[in-house]
């Protein structure tokens, strides 16, 4: 019976190095391999649905909308996505909203609002940007004006704002490239032109701030702008390796604004501080569609962010095999220690008779 215990044993921890093995190899093979997945849409819908499900209680959700209520000036990005998450739970909106409302899209207050984001864009909200500065934003008199704008700081001595002129540039190289690509560049420039307007309205990080700003300073040939003679010499100017992550960044947020609108896009913008967080926010718009904000309110950024992604075969395959080696080797452990007091034990016996 000793002799069989000992035999499973070697057979489980051979197991378990094999499986280990056969994992670290896979890995060192492919150095791409990541222990994460993403999961598909459908997957994505499925658990936010059951998170939702759990955390969207009535008062939780009152708690949510007060708190926005109390905002000034009020993101009604972010009440309408809750609005919708009350009538999908069947729930009883609180008459403050409407109230709220009233208040907030009668003719002299928007009227006043939409002058005063027309004049400055940092008194923005998300509305009155769409209203009153994305139609010029997001076209390609922008980026001209942001040329100019460099050249003019340049000139007097002023210091240059890297990330307008970077953005510009390849706004613009986007737009010369649509036509040469059949549009494929259509969400780079989407990008650059969101990216410009939360700029203006202060929604960006400063992690993805000094990250574009350090990919557009590497990424763009600044000693050749003066040499530039029309748009079609601006794609010459970028470097596409080194502008790979804000190209990537860009993009992703083009998707995400197809899939959601421009509004929404806005309001996700604070969730982003890297290209891996952008391509998380597009992957989610895609899947949830118009849910996405209220997704992430309920649920914030971290935790919605770990519902697009599992654990692969292959991380799931090692852990096995390192859990099933641990458990092999204690076994073993636990059994020569006992052999060794029984040794003893034995031993011992005769003398005390």
């Amino acid at each position: 019976m000793s002799r069989l215990y000992r035999l499973l044993l070697l057979f489980l921890l051979l197991g378990s190095a094999g499986l280990g093995y056969r994992s670290v190899d896979a890995i060192l093979k492919d150095p791409a391999l990541s222990p994460l997945v993403d999961r598909s849409k459908d997957e994505i819908v499925a658990l936010t649905d059951k998170m939702v499900a759990a955390e969207a209680t009535p008062e939780r959700l009152n708690d949510l909308l007060s708190r926005r209520l109390a905002e000034q000036p009020r993101n009604w990005v972010a009440l309408q996505a809750l609005a919708d998450l009350y009538a999908e739970r069947g729930l009883t909106l609180p008459a403050t909203y409407q109230t709220a409302w009233d208040e907030d899209s009668s003719i002299v207050a928007q009227t006043g609002a939409c002058l005063s984001c027309a004049w400055d864009i940092g008194t923005c909200s998300l509305s009155t940007a769409l209203l009153c500065k994305a139609p010029i934003l997001l076209t390609p008199v922008e980026d001209l004006r942001g040329i100019t704008k460099a050249g003019v700081d340049y000139a007097s001595g002023t210091e240059i704002d890297r990330l307008d002129l970077g953005l510009s540039v390849v706004g613009l190289s986007a737009t010369v490239l649509i036509a040469a690509s059949g549009g494929t560049s259509g969400t780079v420039k989407a990008g650059t032109a969101l990216v410009r307007l939360a700029k203006g309205m202060r929604l960006l990080t400063p992690r993805l701030t000094a990250r574009m700003t350090a990919g557009l300073t590497d990424g763009v040939r600044w000693a050749d702008i003066p040499a530039v003679r029309s748009l079609s010499d601006l794609p010459a100017l970028l470097r596409a390796d080194a502008l790979a992550p804000v190209t990537s960044t860009v993009a992703d947020l083009g998707r995400t604004q197809d899939a959601v609108g421009t509004a929404q896009t806005l309001h996700l913008l604070p969730l982003i501080d890297d290209a891996a967080d952008a391509r998380a926010v597009a992957r989610v718009s895609e899947a949830l569609g118009p849910r996405t904000v209220s997704r992430v309110e309920v649920l914030g950024k971290s935790r919605l962010f770990r519902a697009t992604v599992r654990l692969s075969d292959t991380a799931i395959e090692l852990t096995a095999g390192i859990v099933g080696l641990v458990a092999g080797l204690g076994a073993a452990l636990a059994h020569m220690i006992q052999t060794v007091i029984f040794r003893r034990l034995r031993r011992a016996a005769p003398q005390r008779r």
